[in-house]
Formats: structure tokens, C-alpha cells, sequence
């Protein structure tokens, strides 16, 4: 492929994407396309199936029907002979290297520093030199400001600084997509600015982004796609000026009216 059509190539295509919990379908064929450093963003109720997706889209969560491809690797599954087989788990890992994602709960190694939490990934597992891994780990504690805390544990920084120091974790594997599941939910309010701070400003980088949030401003500014999300299923798409100044579909306007 050439690098031109790469580039036009979308990074994601989730096609018909179904899952089920039990006998209760939760995502209803759900489609979705991200084009090369764009961010969308999906908004919706609590239990509309938004973190659920984004769990399936690196096979976190495995898919029931449809499919999921990242720069065009079909994720978690193989096609042989016309019937798709589920890959083995170290196929998958090797399929996350990828896809970088920020959850609601730090996830970091309490017992490791955050040059430690950061530099792991990179030399574990995509075998980097660790003089290599620790400068471009301290590159990245400097773009999301805390450089001046590469020695500190886990434990010894707020919830927005910890947060922080997950998104550089995820960067340090340069990953294609960065997946965020409502990165800001479990901070306290005035922490909550200093994580979008560094959201934004991959966003302005052309990081290619799905991001599951409550932050409508955030949404607002940096995404070029809102998609929101009800009972499973996708109700309506656009720009953001669109889908949070003129919705079309009464189920958005209900959810605004609530929460803007």
C-alpha cells in the first residue's frame, strides 16, 4: 500500500459490531469509521454500551457478530476459509501493542515508579534498549508535565497526576489508536482540567483518538465526530456543532437537556 493511501486509509472500522452478556445483546451492530488523526468522541446514558465498545474494539471484550479492524488488521480474529477463528491470546497481545488505552482507574504498578510504569511496556514487550526507553519515557513525563516526578510512586501523586502519567504509558508503546474510557470520571473536579489539557493537545498532534466521555466540552473543542450512543446502538453522528447544537433525534435532545 502506497503511503498515500495509508494516510486516507481509515485507522478504525468497526462494522455490525454485536455483543452479548448472557441472553441480554448489549451492543446492537454497532459501525463505526475513525479516519487518520481524527478524535471521535461517544457520548450517551450510562449503560448505552459506550465503554463496552471500546472494550471490544481491542478484544478486550470478544465480539458476538460484525467485526473490528485497525489500520486494516482484522482485531482478535482471523478469515480462513470463508468462517472467521478467534486468535490465540498471545495473537491478540501482540494486536494491542497498537492500541494504546486510558480506562476510568489508573492501572498503574503500584510498586514501580512512573519512569518505571512507563519505560515497561517499550522494553517488555517491544523489546526497546532501556537507555532507548527510559529518555523517550522521560520525553513523554515532560509533555504531559511531570518530568519532575519520574522517581515518585503511584501512591505519592493525585488522581489527575496518576492519570497522567497512564497516558504517557500508553503513548510510550506508539500506538496507532488511543482508546479512553471516561479518563476523567473517577477524578475529583478540579483534577479533571489537567487530564484534558493533555488530551487536547494530542488531539491538536493528530493523535487518532476514540475517547468515551462526559466532558461536553471536551467534546465541544476537540472532536472532529460526536457519536451518541443509546440501548446499544448508535442513534446519531455528526460534527460536534451538529449533534450538541442541533440534534436531530429526540433521544439526544432529552440527553442534553439533562446534562448541558
Amino acid at each position: 500500500m502506497s503511503d498515500a493511501i495509508h494516510d486516507q486509509a481509515p485507522v478504525l472500522r468497526a462494522v455490525g459490531v454485536r455483543k452479548r452478556f448472557g441472553d441480554t445483546e448489549v451492543l446492537h451492530g454497532v459501525d463505526l469509521t475513525v479516519s487518520r488523526g481524527k478524535v471521535v468522541c461517544l457520548l450517551g446514558p450510562s449503560g448505552a454500551g459506550k465503554s463496552t465498545f471500546l472494550r471490544c474494539i481491542n478484544h478486550l471484550e470478544t465480539i458476538d457478530g460484525g467485526q473490528v479492524w485497525v489500520d486494516g488488521e482484522p482485531i482478535g480474529f482471523r478469515l480462513r476459509n470463508g468462517k472467521l477463528y478467534e486468535l490465540p491470546e498471545r495473537e491478540v497481545a501482540r494486536q494491542r501493542r497498537h492500541i494504546g488505552m486510558v480506562f476510568q482507574r489508573f492501572n498503574l504498578f503500584a510498586h514501580r515508579t512512573v519512569l518505571e510504569n512507563v519505560v515497561e511496556g517499550p522494553v517488555k514487550v517491544l523489546g526497546v534498549a532501556a537507555a532507548a526507553a527510559r529518555r523517550d519515557a522521560l520525553e513523554l513525563l515532560d509533555r504531559v508535565g511531570l518530568a519532575h516526578r519520574a522517581d515518585a510512586y503511584p501512591g505519592q501523586l493525585s488522581g489527575g497526576q496518576q492519570q497522567r502519567v497512564a497516558i504517557a504509558r500508553a503513548l510510550a508503546m506508539k500506538p496507532k489508536l488511543m482508546l479512553f474510557d471516561e479518563p476523567t470520571s473517577a477524578l475529583d473536579p478540579e483534577l479533571v482540567g489537567e487530564v484534558l489539557e493533555v488530551m487536547r493537545a494530542l488531539a491538536a498532534e493528530n493523535m487518532t483518538m476514540v475517547v468515551v466521555t462526559h466532558e461536553m466540552g471536551f467534546a465541544k473543542e476537540a472532536a472532529d465526530e460526536v457519536v451518541f450512543m443509546v440501548d446499544g446502538a448508535v442513534v446519531e453522528t455528526g460534527p460536534p456543532d451538529q449533534v450538541l447544537g442541533a440534534p436531530r433525534h429526540e433521544r439526544t435532545r432529552q440527553f442534553l437537556a439533562r446534562v448541558l
